[in-house]
């Protein structure tokens, strides 16, 4: 077990080639900046009525919790978008949310939803490119729907991985707070994954650049872990079909406990998968998914490692 445990966790400290690395990071952080220095993408302003209109008085409501509604939106040109009502007590002014509206207007990420507009009446809404095929769980969890191929549930897991990498190391300000789960993540017609839920870590005073003490490195590590722990759980969940949340199987006991024999596994994986998926993939990612969950006791592992740890177990990359 010494031996097989090793070669887990060998390819993150010893065999991660650090010169490779190093020059990934460089090409990121140099293609960023280009990016960056480029115009911000036109931010629609729309009213509170339109948005009210667009959403059918609020009636189109695709995702809702405790802390956040996402609406499905149609407005007057035929423009459809996905909606989501910003919490007053997320920003105390409108000052710390245009800035919030600026920032997530500039970033730019295939697996990251375009802001397209935003309202700012009586209540703060923000517009999102349209998605057309809802949210991960829906596909998930509606024995109506279509059940997701394998093919497609690897692409997730990788297109995630790398937003989260974009958003922790090729944005300024870097911390986002990301909420990642198979709810706040949507698809689009080609299923393409979509972060949905992304906002500034720390609340921003008076349109000042964000304070480096705001939010120490400790803070921003804690958050970091915290993000990768969840991708670990979006992994289980992509492969069992099942969520950690809804009081069913411990996932994450299972995937630590786990030696990844095939008859554990067969009675995890997903039974809308049938046997239409590569145990070798099936494998490597779910080592990934391990590693994810108990990153929260190591502060070594970052998501640029996962990220390359995924593409290079599944042999392909993004």
């Amino acid at each position: 077990m010494g031996h097989h445990h090793h070669q887990l966790t060998d390819p993150l400290n010893l065999s991660m080639e650090p010169l490779i690395f190093k020059i990934r990071l460089l090409i990121l952080a140099w293609v960023h900046f280009r990016s960056r220095s480029g115009p911000i993408s036109l931010v629609k302003h729309f009213s509170n009525k339109d948005i009210k209109k667009a959403t059918d008085g609020f009636r189109r409501i695709v995702y809702n919790s405790s802390k956040r509604v996402v609406y499905r939106a149609k407005f007057q040109n035929g423009h459809a978008a996905i909606v989501k009502e910003v919490r007053a007590f997320e920003y105390q002014d409108d000052t710390a949310f245009y800035r919030e509206v600026q920032l997530l207007g500039r970033l730019h990420h295939r697996h990251i939803a375009a802001l397209n507009g935003f309202s700012c009446g009586h209540k703060r809404f923000l517009v999102f490119e349209n998605m057309e095929k809802g949210s991960l769980k829906e596909h998930l969890s509606d024995p109506l729907m279509t059940p997701l191929n394998w093919r497609i549930r690897l692409q997730i897991a990788v297109g995630i991985a790398a937003a989260l990498e974009y958003l922790h190391f090729f944005c300024d300000p870097p911390m986002y707070h990301v909420s990642v789960s198979s709810s706040t993540i949507m698809l689009d017609e080609n299923f393409t994954a979509k972060l949905c839920d992304v906002s500034l870590l720390c609340s921003v005073e008076n349109n000042n650049p964000l304070p480096k003490s705001k939010c120490s490195k400790e803070c921003r590590d804690d958050i970091c872990k915290h993000t990768i722990f969840q991708l670990g759980l979006l992994i289980l969940e992509l492969v069992t079909g099942q969520s950690s949340e809804e009081g069913g199987v411990d996932l994450v006991q299972w995937v630590q406990d786990s030696r990844f024999r095939r008859r554990s596994i067969h009675q995890m994986i997903d039974p809308d998968l049938g046997d239409s998926y590569d145990f070798k993939e099936l494998k490597g990612l779910l080592a990934v998914a391990k590693m994810c969950v108990q990153s929260i006791h190591k502060p070594t592992i970052k998501t640029p490692q996962i990220l390359w740890y995924l593409q290079k177990k599944l042999g392909k990359t993004q």
